[in-house]
């Protein structure tokens, strides 16, 4: 990863992309870094796909646009694969992660990519799992982190912790810390 990196979450309304990129760039702040975290919304309604951004920097970021070539792809819904090109602007060096069962071969075939890093989780069942919820974003967050490494889990679990402490019950947090521990541990790559 570069001084700054760059994250776009593609999901479908409700599925947790844009909390995700917020909470991810909260994590970072906590670690001192610059951060910006902002969704792009087409229509506005439950099941429309969604794009998200997370920009983290160690210096501060003057950019203020949506992310044309991330570092990184994060999506939380694998429908997306074949509606939206995910792809778009990703270098060959750059890492897809995709919430799906499907392994990161048969990702790497069915999008006839050369290059790219792919990391897939089943983000969807490891929420019902720790959260009895099939919201994916708090897996994909811990996903996200395993293979791009911009910070250390136990910074994102903190921040986590201390952003939602007051918002949620504690069983949410401890099933959301959970959930974010275990696709950390379960992603797999080629």
């Amino acid at each position: 990863m570069t001084e700054m990196t760059e994250i776009r979450w593609h999901g479908r309304g409700g599925q947790g992309a844009v909390t995700a990129a917020k909470i991810l760039a909260q994590a970072a702040l906590g670690e001192g870094r610059h951060i910006q975290a902002f969704p792009e919304y087409g229509a506005e309604r439950r099941g429309a796909p969604v794009r998200a951004f997370t920009r983290i920097s160690e210096e501060p970021i003057y950019i203020h646009s949506p992310i044309h070539t991330p570092d990184a792809v994060a999506v939380l819904d694998s429908t997306l694969l074949d509606a939206v090109d995910v792809t778009e602007g990703l270098p060959e060096a750059g890492i897809l992660v995709v919430n799906t069962l499907e392994s990161p071969g048969t990702i790497r075939k069915r999008l006839t990519l050369k290059g790219r890093k792919i990391f897939t989780v089943d983000a969807t069942q490891i929420s019902i799992d720790c959260i009895g919820k099939p919201i994916p974003n708090a897996p994909m967050i811990g996903a996200v982190m395993k293979a791009t490494g911009i910070l250390p889990l136990e910074g994102l679990v903190d921040g986590f912790r201390n952003k939602f402490s007051e918002k949620f019950r504690p069983e949410v947090i401890k099933g959301n810390i959970k959930a974010i521990k275990r696709a950390y541990k379960e992603v797999k790559t080629e």
